[in-house]
């Protein structure tokens, strides 16, 4: 079973003189259980655009998304929101941790909203996959950016998500601990087996994933 498809999604947004731009035209894309794929192209060119798309952050236009088997263009706000809660994992360039919680704490977040349990257990677990075992119950501002990006993807992982979605992970940070945050979201990736959809300009990391798709016009080439 695809865990997503696009078919004949189209986005337009209307300009402050009222014209219609159109951001993506025609995009066709599946992707199964396990896949890793990058979506590489420069500003401007849609590939945030149609990351918040596949999540359901926004909706198409026109054409059709399915995401863990829903139409996303037929559920509702708080639907959306239900899906991406049980199924969907995103980790954001910014990393988007809450000031006021610990590292640990952040990482119990989503779990929490999904009601599962044993979640401080499996927090530190997964603090000790991306090495922070030293490190839970430090607050965003005493972490360097390498290790909230760290904490980011233990985050991510914390639901079980069936499906990742990575906006440039990689970009605030130096090469060394770029590296390193590659690493650990490739070896979560390959061992939860979790979809991975990940947005870069980097064309190392672009190359690590399964399938490479460059957007150019609006139009995917490649992949």
């Amino acid at each position: 079973m695809n865990i997503l498809s696009l078919e004949g999604v189209e986005k337009r947004y209307q300009s402050a003189s009222g014209a219609d731009l159109t951001i993506l035209s025609d995009v066709n894309l599946s992707l199964v259980a396990g896949d890793s794929l990058s979506l590489v192209g420069p500003s401007g060119s849609g590939k945030t655009t149609l990351l918040g798309l596949c999540a359901g952050l926004d909706i198409v236009t026109s054409g059709s998304i399915a995401l863990l088997g829903n139409k996303l263009e037929s559920l509702t706000e708080d639907q959306l929101a239900d899906l991406r809660k049980e199924g969907v994992g995103f980790i954001f360039q910014n990393f988007q941790l809450l000031p006021t919680l610990t590292a640990i704490e952040n990482v119990m977040v989503p779990m929490e909203l999904k009601g599962m349990s044993g979640i401080y257990e499996r927090a530190k677990e997964l603090l000790k996959e991306v090495r922070l075992e030293d490190r839970i119950h430090h607050y965003p501002d005493q972490l360097s950016g390498g290790e909230q990006q760290r904490v980011a993807i233990a985050r991510a992982f914390a639901n079980d998500p069936k499906i990742l979605f990575a906006d440039e992970p990689t970009g605030n940070l130096d090469t060394e601990t770029g590296q390193l945050i590659e690493e650990l979201l490739f070896a979560m990736n390959k061992n939860q087996g979790t979809t991975l959809v990940l947005v870069t300009h980097d064309p190392e990391l672009a190359m690590k994933a399964n399938r490479q798709i460059q957007i150019k016009g609006g139009k995917l080439v490649g992949g």
